[in-house]
């Protein structure tokens, strides 16, 4: 059973995420350890999408954690490989961007 989204930014995240999901990875030869590392980001940021929108678009209070200490983190690494590989690995890596943006923008769920 899915759960719609309750909240705009919840329904956007849904819009996004399917289009992403759509998406081809950008490259064939994904033996570039650049693009693992992008591959590895996506996976962490799919499974915390998946969770929120099968919480009807909310986060737990953990994933709100790791999406603060992701940030905190910085997106350096994940811009240098779009700008050493350029399109499409660049488009590709603004949308993840942009999906972790609209992630830490959604609710958390009370305790």
């Amino acid at each position: 059973m899915t759960v719609q989204p309750q909240t705009e930014q919840g329904l956007r995240l849904r819009r996004l995420w399917d289009e992403h999901r759509h998406a081809a990875f950008p490259a064939r030869d994904a033996t570039d350890p650049r693009l693992q590392e992008l591959a590895l980001y996506e996976a962490w940021l799919g499974g915390v999408v998946e969770a929120a929108l099968g919480r009807g678009g909310t986060l737990t209070r953990v994933h709100r954690l790791m999406l603060q200490v992701r940030e905190k983190e910085g997106n350096q690494a994940l811009w240098g490989v779009a700008g050493e590989m350029g399109e499409p690995v660049r488009s590709y890596v603004a949308r993840l961007l942009a999906i972790q943006e609209l992630l830490g923008s959604l609710p958390v769920d009370p305790p």
